[in-house]
């Protein structure tokens, strides 16, 4: 199809998740009552990143929780961020940052564990993390009283700009300085509360 690159490239820019490339398919077809096969939009998108490979182009496609998204690139990091620090006020407080990365590292992970491992209550953060949609209930534990599991949602995976959990530094990395990365774009009104003893997400706790 003759510029099938393009209409990918208006898909990937106007989705406002990454888009897969079965619902690209899926768009494409409706609208011009042909079925694409995966080497056409493989081929596409290829030539997508190479056009954006040239230094003229900021921003570039990648694939990113299990689809495609337009990210500036490296280059441009620092940029971004010092106008995101300046243009948003509200972040992630300490409290849900920890609850957060407990539940990366635990998945699937019920509350009363979080709370074993930070040592407070994790009600306010986890109803927070989850108005954010950077966690979801995955269901229900097997064990008494049948508590609800929590794990790291899409936005999740999109907003750290992972493709896979395995992509998630390892415990060891920690304390390399050369791993640590610039701050993410802030997302939640921090409260104000007592600062707490920081809890190590890989923490093993006692079964239920």
């Amino acid at each position: 199809m003759e510029k099938l690159a393009q209409h990918i490239e208006s898909l990937i820019f106007s989705a406002e998740t990454p888009i897969s490339k079965k619902e690209m398919v899926d768009c494409l077809t409706e609208a011009f009552g042909v079925k694409f096969n995966d080497a056409e939009i493989e081929e596409a998108i290829q030539a997508l990143k190479d056009r954006y490979e040239d230094e003229a182009f900021s921003i570039e496609p990648l694939k990113i929780a299990g689809g495609y998204q337009f990210l500036t690139k490296g280059a441009y990091h620092n940029t971004i961020g010092i106008y995101l620090k300046q243009t948003m006020k509200k972040r992630l407080s300490r409290s849900a940052l920890e609850t957060l990365s407990i539940i990366a590292y635990k998945q699937p992970v019920i509350k009363s564990e979080l709370e074993r491992i930070r040592g407070v209550s994790c009600d306010y953060a986890i109803q927070k993390l989850l108005e954010k949609e950077l966690v979801a209930i995955l269901g229900r534990s097997e064990g008494p009283g049948r508590p609800l599991l929590y794990g790291t949602s899409e936005k999740f995976m999109d907003y750290f700009g992972l493709k896979s959990l395995e992509d998630l530094p390892k415990p060891k990395e920690f304390k390399e300085p050369s791993n640590q990365i610039g701050e993410q774009a802030p997302i939640e009104e921090s409260v104000t509360l007592q600062d707490e003893p920081a809890a190590d997400p890989t923490a093993t706790t006692e079964e239920e």
